[in-house]
């Protein structure tokens, strides 16, 4: 059982209760227990830990839902006692880990063994997306309601898209039974087959092939057009471009029940961040253009996309030393999600509830979890930041075991002081 904690005079950002002002947060037996406008230290100091949160920023757990991990089958890669290292550094308190691994999780049983794993060598809290077809061939449909009953949170292809339709649609009906959530990679590989990056002037110059938007567009107007027809719960994965947003914008505006979710890549850089052929910023789906990332960044600020994620994929040496046609898609993010938004932040296309609500209220909400709020009786997942304190990311600091990230030497303003996982500290800057 965890020590009682008080932290004292934190400014806290909670959407879940429109709450953005000076309080001290109560927590007893790993859980909320009050949150005060103000409580003097002389009375608490008998019987809690006091933490003094003067100037620093104190918000719900982050809740991450697209991270890979290497285990099983490529633990060179990640582990996951290495991603949640990585993960409580960036103050992600809850991952949700994709079923791409080898081998795949597309049966209940390997659903319950990495949540037995990832109890037993985590940090933090993890939970599993199953494979939504067999082996992610998009042939035949997994076994949903197992994997659901075993504890998977939604059933995604990973970056498989799923071309046939017909199959969307029956995964749409039969979870629909259940209130299963389907996840997908909106793309069409006819159309994306042998490009490496955005399609557009960019590419023609860098003598690049180029992924066109259509490729998104099409495939997700698809979706949309199969909710409408089964009613089914559906969720767009890593939108990128202008028109995608308007397609999701649009079929809330009709009642469909459709959410999305933006990668941070996309919403922090763009095509020209490729350079001198940059194998880090090779990435699926790829940067786009600036107006691209600009309407993103409006999607999240008016609620039309509902997560913020890291997209964490990481990628061995010999997988991105290679020229940038042949490198691998992916780049880490676990430790720099959170740093990286607060870049939207500061600059004031964004203010700090936007941020909150895209990483931790509307993730936890989509999924069924029982955090991503510092409600009274909630868990006591929580996330402690120094907002103005500027850092540089070096190679040498980073704790996954990959190191291919888009933010190497970038400089951020804000950085994770204290991460707790219900009410334990799991992870502290100093």
């Amino acid at each position: 059982m965890s020590q009682p904690l008080a932290f004292v005079d934190a400014h806290v950002v909670d959407p879940s209760q429109n709450l953005d002002d000076q309080r001290t947060v109560l927590v007893e037996n790993g859980k909320i227990k009050a949150i005060e406008v103000h409580v003097a230290p002389s009375l608490l100091e008998a019987d809690y830990e006091i933490i003094d949160c003067t100037d620093k920023t104190l918000i719900p757990g982050i809740i991450d839902c697209q991270v890979r991990t290497g285990e099983p089958g490529n633990e060179h890669e990640e582990t996951l006692a290495s991603a949640s290292q990585a993960a409580v550094a960036g103050g992600v308190t809850t991952m949700i880990t994709q079923p791409d691994t080898n081998p795949i999780i597309d049966d209940m049983a390997l659903v319950d063994f990495i949540s037995r794993n990832a109890s037993a060598n985590a940090l933090n809290k993890a939970h599993v997306m199953g494979a939504l077809t067999k082996g992610l061939k998009g042939e035949e449909m997994s076994e949903l309601r197992l994997m659901h009953e075993a504890g998977a949170v939604a059933f995604t292809n990973g970056h498989e898209p799923i071309s046939n339709a017909r199959l969307m649609r029956r995964a749409l009906s039969y979870t629909r039974d259940f209130d299963g959530l389907i996840v997908h990679h909106t793309e069409d590989r006819d159309l994306t087959r042998g490009g490496v990056m955005n399609e557009g002037e960019m590419a023609s110059r860098l003598g690049l092939n180029g992924i066109p938007k259509m490729a998104e567009i099409i495939m997700l107007e698809r979706d949309i057009r199969l909710v409408e027809l089964t009613g089914g719960r559906y969720h767009a994965a890593c939108i990128s471009c202008a028109e995608s947003v308007d397609l999701i914008r649009n079929a809330k505006a009709r009642g469909l029940n459709v959410s999305c979710g933006v990668s941070i890549n996309n919403v922090t850089l763009n095509e020209n961040d490729i350079g001198s052929y940059r194998t880090f910023f090779k990435l699926s789906p790829p940067l786009r253009l600036e107006e691209d990332r600009m309407a993103i960044v409006e999607g999240i600020k008016d609620g039309t996309i509902d997560v913020v994620h890291s997209d964490h994929t990481p990628q061995d040496v010999d997988m991105k030393r290679h020229p940038f046609a042949d490198a691998a898609d992916g780049a880490i993010g676990l430790e720099t999600l959170l740093a990286a938004l607060l870049r939207r932040v500061h600059d004031g296309a964004l203010n700090l509830s936007d941020a909150v609500r895209v990483l931790s209220n509307k993730p936890a909400q989509l999924l069924g979890l029982e955090t991503g709020s510092l409600k009274k009786g909630t868990a006591a997942d929580i996330t402690l930041i120094d907002i103005n304190e500027p850092w540089v990311l070096t190679k040498e600091i980073l704790k996954s075991r990959s190191k291919n990230t888009a933010f190497e030497d970038a400089q951020f303003t804000g950085r994770v002081c204290k991460t707790y996982v219900d009410g334990f500290e799991v992870y502290s800057h100093r």
